[in-house]
């Protein structure tokens, strides 16, 4: 297996230029490039004639699957296979705050964003000797969206990317130069003036950022859980609870109903292709397959058992204390093999359920999250009312196109160019928003949404509120 690291729509226009690809090619955000180029083969003869398990699995979501011309060219990592079981931890978008500020000042219940700064800035301004850093975020290449995404969050929408959709007429709206981004970077410019913002933030790569988290220097950050894994596990294996993160659903103001979780969703814009290059299809989609039987499910999710896992005489799957303090080392995860198999594989989606009625994901199984919490866990849960951490966050509202992210746009097109050149603009401009002299901070905001203007975000609102109702309408048959 080879990686794609550093940009990957670099290297995948590299594969496109000299016609050279793997067998096997995960693009991710390049996805659409690889298809437009040709790159992918047909998987719909090959499903049929040798890959019964794909058919079972990725069978619910063809319609949401096939391209324009009716084939299928990727397998995607999220059909959903039972019933939907939510993640008792959060592995999605929260403002987190180390547990230490929480525990000084009586575990404060706090919802806004205000509320959470001055927190903050109350800390830090009484360990002013201990050289904190107040708040510091992810810009890094392709993972700019964590930085760029919050004021959607703190508005009280999920994670449906570059727009806000409104829940009763599907209308789709930018959110780029509306009044919510301009609060936040309003808010953010005023805590960097304050000394409270990493202005590193804006010049650090993954694993800087990642070193920083790990640190325990860092008071509080916001981003999406699994991309913080890696700085939340060496946290929890170093031992100090005081340094771990606590995730909080913090909105603009608290009459706003927070909806950081996800809703039961199909993500049908990632996934694993069988490239031209390819010399045996027909191996490649019989493994796919096998992958996909309900045992080999089990051992890349669970392990073997009696060494990662057990089963109850109910038949329900659990794990020792032992076995839950040896997987939370990523040298020992690694070593068994989970890091090789836990994404970017024809899978079960996170939240699916096993025939037999286990959760298909480890970590969302009841016996095994609660047994998983430390003793500091317990104690920061037990203060808030609460058995889990995602107990703190409002229930998802359902949204038959979720995510409005995963909606491909055609390579070329006027609203796939204004996608690029709208993130080319922010990154260009946030930094500056965020860094200015506060008096200068309207005239250089002014200066962005002439800019973002000029993009014309409409052509890209009106094709995202025709394909969010296409997708609602393959969902669930019915465009209201």
């Amino acid at each position: 297996m080879q990686y794609l690291v550093g940009d990957i729509n670099a290297k995948i226009g590299t594969m496109i230029a000299s016609g050279d690809y793997p067998d096997v090619l995960v693009p991710d955000i390049a996805v659409d490039k690889v298809l437009d180029a040709g790159a992918f083969i047909p998987l719909d003869k090959l499903i049929d004639q040798y890959a019964p398990n794909i058919k079972r699995v990725y069978g619910p979501y063809y319609n949401q699957m096939k391209a324009a011309d009716g084939h299928i060219y990727f397998l995607p990592f999220s059909p959903v296979v039972g019933n939907y079981i939510p993640n008792p931890t959060i592995d999605q978008g929260a403002f987190w705050v180390q547990r230490r500020v929480l525990k000084a000042y009586n575990y404060p219940k706090i919802k806004t964003l205000d509320e959470y700064f001055n927190l903050l800035k109350k800390y830090a301004d009484e360990h002013k000797s201990d050289n904190l850093i107040g708040f510091t975020a992810l810009t890094y290449d392709w993972r700019f969206f964590a930085f760029s995404n919050a004021p959607m969050h703190l508005d009280g929408y999920p994670n449906d990317g570059g727009v806000i959709v409104d829940m009763k007429t599907h209308q789709a709206t930018d959110y780029g130069d509306t009044d919510v981004t301009n609060r936040y970077m309003k808010t953010l410019n005023t805590l960097n003036e304050e000394g409270l913002f990493d202005k590193s933030a804006f010049v650090n790569n993954y694993d800087q950022y990642l070193a920083r988290l790990t640190s325990g220097k860092v008071l509080g950050f916001f981003d999406y859980g699994w991309q913080v894994g890696q700085a939340t596990q060496n946290l929890a294996k170093a031992g100090n609870d005081d340094l771990q993160y606590m995730p909080l659903p913090i909105v603009f103001d608290s009459n706003i109903k927070d909806q950081y979780l996800d809703p039961a969703s199909f993500v049908n814009n990632r996934g694993i292709g069988i490239t031209k290059s390819a010399k045996d299809p027909v191996r490649i989609i019989k493994y796919f397959d096998n992958m996909l039987k309900e045992e080999n499910q089990v051992l890349v999710q669970w392990g073997i058992k009696g060494e990662t896992y057990e089963v109850n005489d109910k038949g329900r799957f659990y794990r020792t204390q032992d076995e839950i303090t040896k997987l939370k080392d990523p040298a020992y995860q690694e070593k068994v093999g989970f890091t090789y198999f836990n994404y970017a594989w024809p899978m079960y989606g996170q939240g699916s359920t096993l025939s037999d009625g286990n959760s298909y994901s480890a970590g969302r199984q009841p016996e095994v999250a609660q047994a998983s919490f430390t003793d500091g866990d317990k104690l920061i849960l037990s203060k808030y009312g609460v058995q889990t951490f995602s107990d703190l966050f409002a229930r998802p509202d359902v949204r038959p196109w979720y995510p409005a992210w995963s909606i491909n746009l055609t390579q070329g097109s006027p609203e796939q160019i204004f996608t690029q050149k709208k993130q080319d603009l922010e990154r260009k401009y946030f930094p500056k928003l965020v860094l200015a002299d506060p008096k200068q901070y309207d005239s250089v905001w002014n200066q962005y949404v002439t800019e973002f203007k000029k993009l014309n975000p409409s052509v890209y609102e009106d094709k995202m509120t025709q394909l969010i109702k296409e997708k609602i309408q393959k969902v669930t048959g019915s465009s209201n």
